[in-house]
């Protein structure tokens, strides 16, 4: 078993990440030439310094052996997201955006966690690379949280995550054996699933651009837009409808995606955090209908047209807008609130608390009430058919604890540091559930982040990094027993 200090396999694996960033930041510098934009200069020399920080990383800490162990798993879990953030801010920092590098790693950083919060004003105008470079970060965001919560964070037993954990007889497992299959198998869905989406809105108005940029954002479930007033520009129903779905596809399991392909889509259907989700998204949508024909008396298809795309949008974390809907009345807040917390499935690219945390609260709270009523009988957990195994109730209700500390500690501080209530209380909920947009007149659907203090946007860089990686994988880098061999 490896050394918690022996980092070489994890400067390797960083190593490889930059070296794909490096390459990535190739196609922003294309696009940016073809149109004419001096930023190409940008994107080459920080793609060219990025690529050779990578391929030294990756060539001085080669080792004959490519597992992690463990420990190893949950240092490079953090440090890789906090790393490649500090290179992908880079474009940021030096071109005519006039970003500190604060506001570009901010930028970087929700970009990479698929949140979708955003520092950048004037969207519009601003040049094709920093556009298609935000969709980028964001696209690569979204397969890198799918493999990771798929293959390493279940191993690590992270906040009832080992439900997921692949049938194992090695208890003492080490982390990257299968991974790579895996990976690749789900990788060509997700790119399959990006292609049609961006066809998809080509078809119903966007131009090539503005299809491809939106196509990976709404897949990886991370909301920049290549306008500030979002999906909303368009106010096309058909655009909304695609949105719609593919916001929902990118908050699915995309194992079951694999399954369905060989068994038939049955199997998407079986899985009950796959039913509890849709129950979710179905009783958002007519509750928010409801309350915008009554309160407003805007015509019932406005009410579930605009319900139903903002209520989806904030509940699978992706962060489009097309309407204010901190405008929409005093119970639009407190729904929009709790949706935000909520999230999709696990192993989707969605953020938030989880479906599949709630069913087992749930199952948890019913084995409680039945036991009360019968002192005697017997009550077995069960999750998607199956039993509960003993550790995952507690895992999942330590989870839920420091959630709750978690975004009570972010709050008060952004108060501290001079915020209203409802931007440090939405400001924290956002960030901790990788949602986007916050709440109220400064950094709801129709403003940014930008006017925050630096310290603010520090903090809540921390604050997506932490949701993203579902707390604990973050947390336990700060206990001292952890360093410990």
């Amino acid at each position: 078993m490896g050394s918690v200090r022996d980092f070489r396999p994890i400067f390797f694996v960083i190593g490889v990440l930059l070296t794909t960033i490096a390459l990535a930041m190739l196609l922003p510098a294309i696009v940016d030439g073809i149109a004419g934009n001096p930023d190409w200069q940008v994107f080459l020399a920080a793609s060219v310094f990025t690529l050779f920080i990578g391929v030294a990383m990756a060539l001085v800490n080669r080792t004959g052996e490519a597992n992690l162990t463990v420990k190893q798993a949950f240092i490079l879990t953090t440090f890789s997201w906090i790393i490649i953030s500090a290179f992908a801010a880079l474009p940021f920092v030096f071109s005519d955006l006039d970003l500190s590098y604060a506001d570009a790693y901010f930028e970087a950083m929700s970009g990479l966690t698929t949140t979708g919060s955003t520092v950048i004003s004037g969207l519009d105008d601003a040049p094709p690379g920093i556009l298609l470079w935000r969709a980028l970060l964001q696209w690569l965001g979204g397969i890198g949280i799918i493999v990771t919560a798929i293959a390493i964070l279940p191993m690590l037993r992270i906040g009832g995550m080992q439900l997921f954990r692949a049938e194992s007889s090695d208890q003492s497992e080490r982390v990257l054996p299968r991974t790579a299959q895996l990976a690749g198998a789900i990788f060509l869905v997700y790119l399959a699933l990006t292609v049609i989406n961006a066809l998809a809105y080509w078809v119903a108005g966007m131009t090539a651009f503005q299809a491809i940029c939106h196509g990976m954002t709404t897949i990886a479930t991370g909301g920049y837009s290549t306008s500030d007033r979002s999906i909303g520009l368009f106010d096309n129903s058909a655009i909304e409808g695609i949105a719609i779905i593919f916001m929902i596809l990118g908050s699915l399991p995309f194992v079951l995606y694999l399954q369905a392909v060989r068994g038939g889509a049955k199997r998407l259907w079986r899985d009950t955090q796959v039913r509890w989700f849709m129950g979710m998204v179905l009783l958002a949508l007519l509750a928010l209908s409801g309350w915008l024909w009554l309160s407003s008396g805007m015509p019932v298809d406005s009410a579930v047209r605009y319900a139903t795309f903002n209520a989806v949008s904030i509940l699978t974390g992706t962060g489009y807008s097309s309407a204010d809907f901190g405008a929409w009345g005093s119970f639009a807040l407190p729904a929009f609130t709790v949706l935000m917390f909520i999230g999709g499935c696990t192993g989707g690219t969605t953020g938030g608390i989880k479906v599949f945390r709630f069913q087992v609260l749930y199952a948890t709270a019913r084995a409680q009430i039945q036991q009360l009523i019968q002192p005697h009988g017997v009550f077995p957990m069960k999750y998607n058919y199956r039993p509960i195994p003993d550790t995952v109730p507690g895992a999942v209700m330590g989870f839920f604890f420091l959630f709750v500390v978690s975004f009570a500690l972010l709050a008060m501080a952004l108060s501290l540091m001079g915020l209203d209530f409802i931007t440090s209380v939405s400001g924290a909920a956002t960030a901790l559930a990788n949602v986007g947009p916050g709440l109220g007149p400064i950094i709801g659907p129709s403003g940014t982040f930008q006017s925050l203090p630096e310290a603010g946007k520090w903090l809540l860089s921390f604050a997506m990094l932490l949701g993203r990686l579902e707390l604990f994988t973050v947390l336990i880098l700060i206990v001292p027993a952890f360093w410990r061999d």
